[in-house]
């Protein structure tokens, strides 16, 4: 047995959601949505678009904090 977490085949990350984001936009491209569902599409497109600019946001102000923090321990250590 070992410890590592079993990883869910079912569950989504990050890079799952930047995938479907390709996906409407190849589909979109090719005219694959019919008029009437363009405004379903639209919405969810921008929503996943905002989620995915937000957790961006997110982790480069992590990454920054980060930095900054190993800085200060170099400087006082």
């Amino acid at each position: 047995m070992t410890d590592q977490p079993q990883n869910n085949p079912q569950d989504l990350n990050i890079q799952d959601l930047m995938t479907m984001k390709a996906i409407i936009d190849l589909a979109s491209e090719r005219n694959a949505f019919k008029p009437g569902e363009m405004a379903a599409v639209g919405i969810v497109y921008n929503k996943l678009d905002a989620f995915l600019k937000n957790v961006e946001e997110q982790q480069k102000a992590a990454k920054a904090a980060a930095e900054a923090k190993a800085a200060e321990e170099q400087a006082n250590g």
